[in-house]
C-alpha cells in the first residue's frame, strides 16, 4: 500500500465512528481532523509561507527576463528661446523620438544559471512549505492533546479538593465529639490546602493550553473528542531514520538550496565573460516648421540602424573574483547546512521514537498503578474501619491514586504527540498524507504554472487581503471543566461513625 494511502487511515479509519456517535445522540464534539482543517485554512504561519513561496515563484520570470529582448522608446521636445545671432542652422523648436531594441545573444551563462537557480529554489520553497505544514500540524496535535490532558488533570484535582473539603468538615465534627485529635484535623487541613494549590496550578495550565489552541487553530477548543489511533508507526528507530532521511521536507529543502548555490557560482563567473547582443533602432525628428535652412534641408526626417554590440570586460577592480569567492563560500555554507539538517532530522526521529515507546510503556505501568492504587485505597479504608490504619494513611493512598491518574493522562498525551512528531519527522504528516477534507487543498504548483512564462510588463495580482483569521475577538479562556465522577474518590476519607463522645473521649484527656 502506498505511504500516502497508509497514513491517510490516521483519520479516515475513525470517520464512521464519529458519525455513529453523533447518530447515537451524544453531544457533538470537535475532532482532531476538524481542528487540523481549521489550522490548514486559517493559520497565519501557513498562509504566510504560501505567500513566501508565491514570491519565490516570481524569481523564475525575473531571471528569464534577462535573456529576452528589451525595447525602449524615448522622445524629446526642445524650445530654443534664445538663438545666437551667428547661428543659421538652429531651429526655434524641435521634436525627436527614437526606439531601440536589444536582443541578448550570449551572456556567459548568466541567464541560464540564474533561471536554473531560481527553479531549484522554487523546489526548495515547496519542500519548506511541506515542512511548515507538518510542523503546524504537530503543534496543533500537541495543543489538542494538551487541552485534553489538562482538562482531565483539572477534573481530577477538582474532585480531590471536593472530597478533601468534605473530609475536613467531617474531621472537625469528629474532633468536636472527641473521636479525633487536633493532629488529624491539621493533617486534613494541610492536604486540602495542598490540593487547592495543585488545582490552581492545573487550572492556570489549562487556560494556557486553551489559549495556545486558539492561537494555532483560530477558535476556542470547546469539547474535544478522543483522537484516532496513529497508524503504521515504525517498528525500530532505524526504520524511522531511514524513512526520514528520504522524505523529511526540511532535509529536501536544504538539499535543493545547496543545489541552487552551484548555479549561483555560474552566475558570478558570468560577470567576467564577454556579452554579445543584437541591437537595432530608429529615430524621427521634426523642426515643427521653425527651420530657416533654405533649400536642401528637410524640416523632418527618419533614421534607422542595426548591428551587434560586444562587451568584453577587461578590468573591474576585482569585483568578479570577489563575487565568485563569495558564491563559493555560500555554497560551502549550504552544504554544511544540509549536514546540520540531516543531524537534526536523525535526532528528531530517534528522540520522537524513544519518547513514543517510553510513553507507551509508561501508559501500561500507569494503568497498572491506577488499578493497584484503587485496590490499595479500598484496603486502607477497610483497615481504618478496624483501627489498623490512620486518616493519614487514607490521605496518602488517595494522593498516590491521584498522582498515578495524572501520570496516566500525561503519558497518553506524550505518547500521541511523540507518535505524531515521529510521523512528521518521517515526512508523513502533511495535509495530503492525513486526507483532510476541508475543501480543496492548496496547490503550490498552480501559481508557478500561472506566472513562470509571463512576459507582459503590466500586470499584478492586486493588493492582498488577509486570509488568516484574527483571534482578537475570541473570549478569554477559563478553567471550567466537566466534573469528574469516580465513585471511589467521590467519598469522604473517614466514613466511620463516632465511637465515643463528650469529655471522656481519649482525645480530650
Amino acid at each position: 500500500m502506498p505511504r500516502t494511502a497508509q497514513v491517510r487511515y490516521l483519520f479516515q479509519g475513525v470517520a464512521l465512528l464519529y458519525s455513529a456517535v453523533s447518530v447515537a445522540g451524544v453531544a457533538e464534539a470537535e475532532t482532531l481532523r476538524e481542528a487540523l482543517v481549521k489550522a490548514y485554512n486559517t493559520n497565519p504561519t501557513l498562509t504566510g509561507q504560501r505567500a513566501t513561496l508565491r514570491a519565490t515563484d516570481e524569481n523564475v520570470p525575473i531571471a528569464r527576463a534577462s535573456g529576452l529582448p528589451s525595447i525602449n522608446a524615448s522622445g524629446t521636445y526642445t524650445e530654443n528661446v534664445l538663438v545666437a545671432s551667428n547661428s543659421f542652422v538652429s531651429p526655434a523648436r524641435q521634436a525627436q523620438g527614437s526606439a531601440n531594441v536589444s536582443v541578448p545573444i550570449y551572456t556567459g551563462g548568466l541567464v541560464r544559471n540564474s533561471v536554473a537557480a531560481a527553479k531549484t529554489r522554487v523546489e526548495s520553497g515547496r519542500a519548506t512549505l511541506r515542512g511548515t505544514e507538518s510542523d503546524l500540524f504537530t503543534s496543533v496535535v500537541g495543543a489538542y492533546m494538551d487541552v485534553i490532558r489538562d482538562e482531565a488533570i483539572v477534573g481530577l484535582n477538582t474532585q480531590n479538593v471536593r472530597v478533601l473539603d468534605v473530609n475536613l468538615q467531617a474531621s472537625r465534627d469528629r474532633f468536636q465529639v472527641g473521636d479525633l485529635t487536633r493532629t488529624d484535623v491539621a493533617q486534613s487541613e494541610a492536604r486540602l490546602a495542598l490540593a487547592r494549590a495543585q488545582l490552581q496550578s492545573a487550572q492556570a495550565t489549562l487556560i494556557s493550553s486553551r489559549e495556545s489552541y486558539i492561537r494555532l487553530v483560530g477558535t476556542p477548543a470547546g469539547t474535544l473528542d478522543t483522537p484516532p489511533t496513529l497508524p503504521h508507526l515504525p517498528s525500530t528507530p532505524q526504520v524511522a531514520v531511514s524513512v526520514a532521511l528520504e522524505n523529511n521536507p526540511f532535509l529536501i529543502a536544504a538539499a535543493q538550496e545547496s543545489d541552487a548555490t552551484r548555479y549561483d557560482i555560474g552566475v558570478a563567473k558570468a560577470n567576467r565573460l564577454p556579452r554579445l547582443s543584437a541591437t537595432g533602432g530608429g529615430s524621427y525628428y521634426n523642426y515643427l516648421g521653425s527651420s530657416n535652412f533654405g533649400s536642401g534641408v528637410e524640416p523632418s526626417g527618419t533614421a534607422a540602424q542595426g548591428g551587434l554590440s560586444l562587451t568584453v570586460p577587461i578590468f573591474q577592480g576585482g569585483r568578479p573574483a570577489a563575487q565568485v569567492r563569495q558564491a563559493e563560500a555560500l555554497r560551502g555554507r549550504a552544504i554544511e547546512n544540509v549536514t546540520a539538517t540531516e543531524r537534526s532530522v536523525v535526532s528528531q526521529a530517534r528522540s520522537a521514537y524513544a519518547v513514543w515507546r517510553s510513553s507507551e510503556q509508561v501508559i501500561q505501568s500507569s494503568e497498572t498503578a491506577v488499578n493497584a492504587n484503587k485496590l490499595s485505597l479500598e484496603g486502607v479504608r477497610a483497615e481504618n474501619s478496624v483501627g489498623t490504619r490512620t486518616i493519614l494513611d487514607i490521605l496518602n493512598a488517595e494522593q498516590e491514586l491521584l498522582n498515578s491518574q495524572v501520570t496516566l493522562v500525561t503519558a497518553r498525551r506524550d505518547a500521541y504527540v511523540a507518535g505524531f512528531a515521529l510521523l512528521a519527522a518521517m515526512g508523513q504528516a502533511e495535509a495530503r498524507d492525513l486526507g483532510l477534507d476541508g475543501g480543496v487543498l492548496y496547490d503550490p504548483v498552480a501559481n508557478y504554472d500561472r506566472v513562470h512564462h509571463k512576459i507582459w510588463d503590466f500586470g499584478s495580482d492586486g493588493d492582498p487581503s488577509p486570509i488568516a483569521t484574527s483571534t482578537a475577538q475570541s473570549p478569554a479562556q477559563n478553567a471550567t471543566v466537566q466534573a469528574q465522577d469516580d465513585p471511589l474518590l467521590d467519598t469522604p476519607v473517614d466514613r466511620n461513625p463516632a465511637l465515643t463522645t463528650g469529655k471522656d473521649a481519649p482525645s480530650r484527656q
